[in-house]
């Protein structure tokens, strides 16, 4: 950790730089930490790997010497211009200075497949608290050619997304979570293995990406929406907050077809398992179209 951090500092006075806390900057200092996100990565010679938000490098340099190709997309232009310094003499780097929620990142992969030999690629990130969902979600539904997505966020999100479906911490994200991938808790971060140090514990977690869903539903657009509108109103039962969302017509229909499916009108959303909301979604489609 010394030397993480001892190189951190230098970085940052030889540039005079400090965090941007607009951006969620905090730069991680535990090697240990580091050498664990690598690991699980599970990253081969022949892969290609996408860091989302790289800033001064310290995960960079270790996936340098793992994969055959890394891309770093990097929305601070200071991080980038320390990114190209610091790796200048690599020739399997390629840095990108945009917002991530802007880039095709099915365009750039299909690209480097083409032209790299790529195998599989990964994505290993340590991601800015506020927009950790955002990002997230996009990875995944944009159906990406990927086989992994490695990240470090915070505790409490992390906790969410890696959340059984009905289990204590389940919320509207614990079901697309598992519907697009397999999560897993990989390791606690405390606090301190950063600078500046954020006021909450981080986690690092994996999400390795379904060949097929776990469930099978007519639209996945309606299954999604109704869990979105399940979640707006967490306080109410499932049927209050569906039809104050207009996806039931009215209690007395959405109370039928919750019989139907042989669940308690007073259930609440985060009670039901990924299989419950596919049904559920499939009725309310078939009743649409019945009227």
């Amino acid at each position: 950790m010394e030397n993480i951090l001892e190189e951190t500092r230098f970085i940052l006075k030889k540039y005079n730089i400090k965090a941007n806390k607009s951006l969620g900057q905090n730069f991680l200092i535990n090697k240990e930490v580091v050498e664990k996100i690598v690991d699980s990565a599970n990253i081969g010679k022949d892969d290609l790997v996408i860091e989302i938000g790289p800033g001064l490098g310290t995960l960079t340099e270790f996936l340098l010497e793992k994969a055959k190709q890394v891309i770093c997309v990097e929305l601070d232009e200071r991080m980038v211009n320390i990114l190209k310094d610091r790796f200048m003499l690599y020739d399997n780097l390629k840095i990108i200075n945009e917002d991530i929620l802007k880039l095709d990142l099915n365009k750039i992969i299909s690209e480097e497949k083409l032209n790299k030999k790529i195998n599989n690629v990964k994505i290993v990130a340590n991601l800015p608290y506020y927009i950790t969902t955002p990002i997230v979600m996009k990875l995944l539904e944009d159906k990406l050619d990927i086989e992994s997505i490695t990240i470090m966020i915070q505790k409490e999100v992390a906790d969410r997304l890696i959340e059984n479906p009905g289990g204590k911490n389940t919320g509207a994200i614990t079901y697309a979570i598992n519907y697009f991938s397999i999560p897993e808790g990989i390791m606690e971060v405390p606090n301190t293995s950063f600078i500046p140090e954020p006021e909450v514990t981080s986690k690092v977690l994996k999400l390795t990406i379904r060949d097929n869903a776990p469930v099978e539903v007519k639209d996945v657009n309606l299954l999604f929406k109704v869990i979105k509108c399940a979640f707006m109103q967490r306080r109410k039962t499932l049927l209050n907050a569906l039809v104050n969302n207009n996806i039931f017509n009215s209690k007395d229909g959405g109370i039928e077809i919750l019989n139907n499916l042989g669940l308690d009108a007073n259930i609440r959303g985060e009670k039901l398992s990924l299989e419950d909301y596919a049904k559920l979604a499939d009725e309310i489609q078939k009743n649409y179209l019945k009227n």
